[in-house]
């Protein structure tokens, strides 16, 4: 089918703290017309904020009307507001020890549990935790939801999300460990998916995924996707989900190997939308596909995109993109 390309004038964003930016960058490939139900014609890709060094794990608090996000090797969480811009909302996020180590040290992945509480995926604490303060008064003091399984620390806990029986699942590829593959502090032999069960034990649903990163359930919870970061299999993987909240059937839901090399990042973060839609960080941008796996188009930026999150009426993406936080405004 012809593409259709709706450019987004190139602007760079020069400021980086205070007050809302909102230069514009990138652009939209239309690879189907039914794209234009998802992303108006007239769509722009907005700067929000910048200066950061990895950014990731967006999460949008309707009650607060305020974007957190993890900039990862800088250990601490920000804040956007329209009205104020990029904050710090909280720090040290992912490593509280006192001993110095490298590595991607902070928190990933941001969510809310069914009480309102901030739980975040803690790649230099290798745990899934709870912040123990309001999400007014942020607080570094944590609670551990899960560290280990068998006795085996986890390597990095990177993205996660909740069903609503209140069963946590999460990724845990090696990004955290400050020699990744290679740390002699990884334990498990494997990188796994595991599901915190409401009891608090763990249980691990799958070892088999190289370098599992993005997870995310379709509407009605049957089914799930998983990214995997691999250069060498960049895929998106689909499963069934039982009655029991296991795992089967799994097969390659899309395979990004042909999206371009030379294009930044891989499949990563992904967020599914009320009608099935999936907006997938992928090689040069976010990837929005149909519930089965047809392409509809890319949101296409420059640097390598980590994540996305929707406003609660889902009609606003936000992206992480390495240094800069995106704002795209959908159809209304």
């Amino acid at each position: 089918m012809k593409t259709n390309i709706s450019i987004a004038i190139l602007i760079l964003a020069i400021g980086c703290t205070g007050h809302s930016i909102h230069s514009t960058i990138g652009s939209i490939e239309r690879l189907d017309a039914s794209l234009d139900t998802i992303i108006s014609a007239d769509a722009k890709i907005e700067i929000i904020a910048t200066g950061l060094d990895w950014s990731e794990g967006p999460l949008w608090i309707e009650k607060n009307k305020m974007l957190l996000f993890s900039d990862v090797p800088q250990n601490t969480i920000y804040k956007w507001t329209e009205e104020k811009g990029k904050e710090i909302y909280l720090s040290p996020s992912g490593y509280t020890d006192t001993a110095k180590r490298g590595g991607e040290t902070g928190s990933n992945g941001l969510l809310l549990d069914s009480a309102g509480n901030l739980v975040l995926c803690q790649h230099g604490n290798r745990q899934m935790a709870k912040m123990n303060a309001p999400i007014t008064k942020p607080a570094a003091n944590y609670t551990s939801l899960a560290a280990k399984y068998t006795g085996m620390r986890f390597n990095s806990p990177n993205d996660a999300v909740y069903n609503s029986k209140g069963e946590l699942f999460f990724t845990d590829p090696p990004y955290g460990l400050e020699k990744n593959m290679a740390d002699p502090k990884k334990e498990t032999p494997y990188q796994g998916i595991y599901r915190i069960n409401r009891d608090g034990t763990v249980s691990l649903l799958l070892d088999s995924i190289t370098r599992p990163n993005g997870i995310a359930f379709f509407p009605g919870e049957k089914k799930l996707i998983i990214a995997n970061s691999d250069p060498e299999k960049p895929y998106w993987y689909i499963y069934d989900v039982d009655q029991n909240s296991n795992l089967q059937n799994g097969k390659i839901f899309y395979d990004a190997s042909g999206g371009g090399k030379e294009l930044k990042g891989l499949p990563d973060g992904l967020k599914i939308d009320r009608n099935g839609t999936v907006f997938a960080s992928g090689p040069g941008g976010v990837w929005v596909f149909t519930a089965t796996g047809k392409l509809l188009g890319k949101i296409k930026v420059p640097e390598a995109t980590s994540n996305c999150a929707l406003s609660t009426d889902q009609k606003i993406l936000y992206i992480t993109n390495d240094m800069n936080v995106l704002r795209i405004k959908l159809r209304d």
